[in-house]
């Protein structure tokens, strides 16, 4: 049963929106309606914005410590009712309970780490070039920002934005997807009775263009952080360039994965199949083209096929269910025209290809082999379940086609020749390289991409450095 009450966050109070304007939230396995979403007026973003003002002027005076003793107590909360909004995460987004109990731990260890990092703002002092002159460097939060997020992580893509803020000393308005809107509400619940002061904190829900254009207006945030696609990512920083916002943009990407011929083959097949199909395949940084040496193309592509055969696709809360539905019927659609313009191409389908069953958003789980590069599901994002398969000859020819396409976000290689691997490394154009494994995301590294996959980094001290600005400051006389 979906128990989240769906309410918005302004200046410190749970609200139903002023305009009484609301949208159904459907559960992507039973179709079902689990509540409705509440939508922001524009007074409603008024007092958001204004709150966020007030905030910032609070917590911002606030020492680091104080903040991290806060974020500290938020955590806890989470621990404690990780359960119940793993389930909400669930019914709302449609992943396995487990999966969605992995990304809440992922959001407890987020919080965690910037409460500390914070802690650690340093400046420095720089050697002045005449007596009687000190020169200071100083790190102080970039003022209040804001912030909008997709929908496949509903628990990471808030925290990631939510804990950077306020860690460096910011406040922040964000706006979650209205598609998974009460994991967000969930984890605004756990700051708030750990008592963040009212208007740090704001949360809002409502028809994208009219907020983004809303909040991305006001000259109230200095800094917008988004998660989202390439073209809306395109849109919203034209938006925040009238009024010259700080933005972190984490965008699409198409990642290659090369697959060497003297790769440990079978450390390869599990881990990029199993990496491939979580969340159903619609991650920003899921293996999305693979290319395979020719001497072990045929090998690679029978394993990796047998796995996929195996996995239990299912409502996510069901035992034992690995896979569960897409997010909504529209990627259903987008999902079956890839497979037929990869088959138009001569691409052959080892598995899957179709819709499962004719009740929730469920498509099976892929495999297409000799897909050619001409086919769209080479060149545009998949954000799902289809895993398709390409030989190739040579070193500097996998290069070259890895490098082929304007994204840049993550990159595989499996290869048991550690100079290879160190080369490869360096001359793959992208932001996240994994080798010999997938796992290129932690609360402590770096998360972004180049290109068109955005700019700028979530998680580190990076991630934390983008929501702060430097000043100078030199005395004369001391």
């Amino acid at each position: 049963m979906y128990t989240e009450k769906i309410e918005m966050l302004i200046n410190g109070r749970w609200c139903a929106g002023s305009a009484g304007t609301s949208q159904p939230l459907i559960n992507p396995a039973t179709e079902e309606e689990l509540a409705r979403v509440p939508h922001a007026s524009e007074a409603d973003l008024d007092e958001a914005l204004f709150a966020s003002s007030k905030g910032f002027k609070v917590w911002s005076n606030y020492t680091p410590l104080a903040r991290q003793v806060i974020m500290e107590k938020a955590a806890r909360l989470l621990e404690e009712r990780i359960t119940n909004i793993s389930k909400t995460l669930t019914l709302e987004m449609g992943k396995p309970f487990a999966e969605a109990k992995i990304e809440m731990g992922f959001v407890i260890d987020v919080t965690r780490w910037y409460g500390e990092e914070g802690k650690r703002i340093y400046g420095r002092l720089v050697p002045p070039r005449a007596p009687n002159l000190r020169q200071m460097v100083l790190k102080e939060p970039v003022g209040p920002s804001c912030a909008f997020v997709a929908w496949n992580f509903p628990g990471t893509n808030v925290i990631r934005k939510v804990a950077g803020a306020l860690a460096a000393g910011c406040s922040i308005l964000i706006k979650p997807s209205e598609e998974t809107p009460g994991t967000a509400v969930a984890i605004a619940r756990c700051f708030q009775d750990a008592g963040l002061p009212d208007g740090v904190l704001n949360l809002v829900f409502g028809l994208p263009d009219e907020v983004s254009r809303k909040v991305l207006g006001s000259q109230i945030p200095k800094k917008m952080s988004f998660t989202g696609s390439i073209p809306v990512g395109k849109h919203l920083q034209k938006l925040a360039a009238e009024t010259m916002k700080r933005c972190t943009m984490e965008l699409g990407g198409h990642a290659p994965v090369l697959i060497f011929e003297d790769a440990d083959l079978q450390n390869a097949i599990k881990a990029t199949a199993g990496f491939k199909f979580r969340n159903a395949g619609q991650v920003c940084i899921s293996p999305t083209r693979f290319y395979i040496q020719e001497k072990v193309y045929k090998s690679f592509v029978e394993g990796f096929t047998e796995f996929t055969k195996a996995i239990k696709v299912g409502n996510g809360l069901e035992d034992g269910v690995q896979m569960g539905p897409l997010i909504d019927t529209r990627r259903l659609t987008v999902m079956k025209n890839f497979v037929a313009d990869a088959q138009n191409y001569g691409a052959n389908i080892e598995t899957g290809g179709e819709r499962i069953g004719n009740q929730g958003y469920f498509f099976a789980p892929t495999v297409l082999s000799d897909v050619s590069d001409e086919a769209k599901i080479m060149n545009e994002e998949p954000f799902g379940p289809i895993a398709p398969m390409a030989s190739f000859k040579d070193f500097d020819e996998v290069v070259e086609r890895a490098n082929s396409l304007p994204f840049g976000l993550a990159s595989y290689v499996f290869t048991s020749n550690g100079e290879k691997a160190a080369k490869i490394g360096n001359m793959l154009d992208a932001g996240l390289v994994g080798v010999n494994h997938p796992m290129v995301s932690t609360p402590e590294t770096p998360f972004g991409g180049v290109n068109e996959s955005g700019y700028g980094s979530e998680g580190g001290i990076e991630g934390l450095e983008a929501f702060l600005r430097t000043k100078f400051v030199t005395e004369f006389g001391v």
